[in-house]
């Protein structure tokens, strides 16, 4: 069974453009107790919308988890965890966090309840709401 995920980066950190490029990428520096226990509940081929927050604020391409929670190599406590993810396409609609505001639908999602949380579990239905918006066709 697949599960589904929003994480979040600042463009200005790493963007959606980096992400194409490098194609697979270790999703580092989350450094928030709540999104450490999703990163570690993600498993292999679960997928994952990639949302610009502060600047743009909008879903803009989905990814695949490809290696499972592991030790953050950026961590010198050794705490903390990560996942490799592996870009699947970009989203041909951007979702704006004000489209997805304005979806009574979309009320109870986790990107509006716990809008500071980076790493946050997308349930099927509203998986399947937000592609629709963003004409994803998977």
């Amino acid at each position: 069974m697949t599960n589904y995920w929003l994480i979040k980066s600042e463009p200005s950190a790493f963007s959606w453009q980096e992400q194409l490029r490098n194609k697979i990428e270790p999703w580092t520096g989350v450094r928030n107790h709540q999104a450490k226990k999703n990163l570690q509940s993600m498993k292999k081929n679960d997928l994952a919308f990639f949302y610009h927050s502060n600047e743009g604020k909008e879903i803009v391409g989905i990814v695949r988890i490809d290696k499972e929670a592991y030790p953050d190599p950026t961590d010198t406590e050794h705490r903390w965890f990560c996942v490799d993810v592996e870009t699947i396409c970009s989203v041909p609609v951007p979702i704006t966090l004000k489209k997805i505001k304005s979806i009574p639908e979309l009320e109870d999602i986790a990107l509006i309840k716990q809008s500071r949380l980076s790493v946050m579990p997308i349930t099927s239905e509203h998986w399947k709401i937000l592609c629709d918006l963003g004409n994803v066709k998977l």
